[in-house]
């Protein structure tokens, strides 16, 4: 069954008390009852992967401003089918960046999010469960833009909640302490 590796995945991991659990618990039940959960075309929603990735010293992380959102996130995007989430997360990482060396900082998952994406053209309002990782680089590489982004850069990390202060994204900032 193509959803074990990640059900595997998601019980080894511990989420953080509070709104991520309660994340969490609904992602696990989503993968549970749909065993087509890694499909784009899985209208309530499907499961999506994103990578967190942090500078050399841990300083600063790298993030894109979403052309079709609007707003700055970290990279990541569709499983179209693809069952390995991690993966998934180093191959948007690559697609929307550029940056292709990464080195796992955090074994596992790094944090769940569960989030609404809003209705666009034919696709009707759908939730992403979002499985991420945390990802360093060990060596300068160029950033390249690509058409789902407006702009890429590294931010300092103090900075990120003047790009985007969501609780999704500012508790990603707040676990970087712990890698």
């Amino acid at each position: 069954m193509k959803r074990n590796s990640l059900l595997s995945l998601l019980a080894s991991y511990e989420p953080e008390e509070g709104l991520e659990k309660e994340m969490y618990q609904n992602t696990v039940e989503f993968v549970q009852q749909h065993a087509n959960c890694f499909e784009r075309s899985l209208l309530p929603g499907h499961v999506t992967a994103s990578g967190w990735v942090l500078s050399k010293d841990k300083d600063a992380v790298l993030l894109m401003h979403h052309r079709k959102l609007d707003r700055w996130f970290q990279p990541g995007g569709h499983c179209d089918g693809d069952p390995d989430v991690q993966a998934v997360a180093e191959k948007e990482v690559l697609e929307e960046t550029g940056i292709s060396d990464l080195n796992l900082l955090k074994s596992g998952i790094f944090d769940v999010d569960v989030h609404l994406i809003p209705a666009n053209k034919d696709v009707p309002a759908h939730y992403h469960y979002d499985v991420r990782f945390a990802f360093g680089i060990d060596n300068d590489q160029d950033i390249v833009l690509n058409s789902e982004s407006k702009d890429v850069k590294w931010v300092p990390l103090p900075a990120v909640q003047d790009f985007h202060d969501s609780e999704s994204i500012m508790r990603m900032v707040r676990k970087t302490t712990a890698l």
